[in-house]
């Protein structure tokens, strides 16, 4: 089988190509990635000598109509898992055009490319932000029925590519599938967000700067387990659904700040506060009986073994993120 897989060089993108590429030993993948802040092609360092021609890339936008059609024309994929995204939140407010370009259009120019090439599944990697968000102290979860609510530029573009690519299978009936997902975590991931953003600071002994509203509430996901989701969708989900993955591990940014101090032996003076930004979800939280019920899916990695292996993959990898630290906007982020 051949994927395309756009926006690989990103962090789950990237984790996924390795994750596909080390499990099916005949399968050939070609990333498609723009490279813009928060792509790394040494996130993929090493997959050349590893695997030779069952992998390449090529530097691209999703936006760019006859350059997608060359690339399929080239290629020929079988299936497209689409990660390209514009993902945060702070920049969204910034600059919303350039989130409604690639999140929005760029899907719709994938999805005209796939029905032209009729290729045999169109994956499309989606947030929990599309639902809106939930009061702190709910019992209430996002299911696949759950209305789009989005409350933000990014997740109003997000939301709108989920639409464009369910529209895409009941106009055309192409076969496409959504996974939507929870704040994953991990290693690769951009030393904006969150999680690497705190393990980073307190290596070096920085302030964790931590929101005013430190409370709101965030569900938590190994970026593993999110890749065995998406294979499981690509390979046994029903043409035309929407999958929920999520581990019902909510975490709060305090209590994300303070076992990250305590497992690396930091001080609590570390944690410093600013003001909220506009538009902060209070709280998510998913849904996922519909994965684990269909497909069998289930949570393999618990959140402290995870965080504590992130951790020490930070600690390991300091040349890696350290890179690109200078040119990130230094405060904490939800990460996808």
């Amino acid at each position: 089988m051949r994927l395309l897989v756009t926006g690989g060089a990103g962090f789950i993108g990237s984790n996924f190509i390795r994750y596909w590429l080390e499990k099916y030993g005949e399968d050939e993948i070609f990333n498609l990635d723009l490279l813009t802040y928060a792509g790394n092609l040494e996130n993929l360092a090493g997959l050349d000598d590893a695997y030779g021609r069952r992998y390449g890339f090529t530097l691209g936008s999703i936006t760019d109509t006859d350059f997608v059609d060359r690339l399929f024309s080239q290629f020929k994929p079988d299936v497209i898992v689409n990660f390209a995204a514009e993902s945060h939140n702070s920049r969204a407010i910034l600059n919303p055009t350039i989130f409604f370009q690639t999140n929005l259009i760029g899907t719709q120019t994938l999805l005209d490319v796939a029905q032209k090439y009729e290729i045999s599944r169109f994956h499309h990697v989606s947030t929990c932000e599309i639902y809106g968000d939930l009061p702190l102290n709910s019992a209430e979860t996002f299911s696949e029925q759950t209305s789009y609510r989005p409350n933000t530029p990014y997740s109003a573009s997000k939301a709108g590519a989920d639409l464009a690519v369910l529209a895409y299978h009941q106009t055309f009936g192409l076969p496409v599938t959504i996974s939507v997902c929870c704040n994953n975590y991990g290693p690769y991931q951009n030393i904006e967000k969150l999680i690497p953003l705190f393990i980073s600071k307190a290596i070096c002994n920085q302030p964790l700067t931590l929101y005013k509203s430190s409370q709101n509430k965030r569900e938590w996901l190994a970026v593993e387990d999110h890749c065995r989701a998406i294979d499981l969708i690509i390979r046994q989900g029903k043409s035309g659904e929407r999958y929920n993955v999520g581990s019902q591990t909510e975490k709060s940014v305090e209590e994300i700040a303070d076992s990250i101090l305590q497992i690396l032996g930091k001080p609590q003076s570390l944690k410093t506060y600013v003001p909220d930004r506009p538009g902060h979800d209070r709280r998510y939280l998913l849904d996922s009986r519909k994965i684990q019920q269909e497909l069998g899916w289930k949570l393999e990695t618990d959140f402290e073994t995870g965080l504590k292996n992130t951790v020490g993959w930070y600690i390991n990898h300091r040349q890696w993120w350290q890179q690109s630290q200078s040119s990130q906007i230094r405060e904490d982020r939800w990460g996808k």
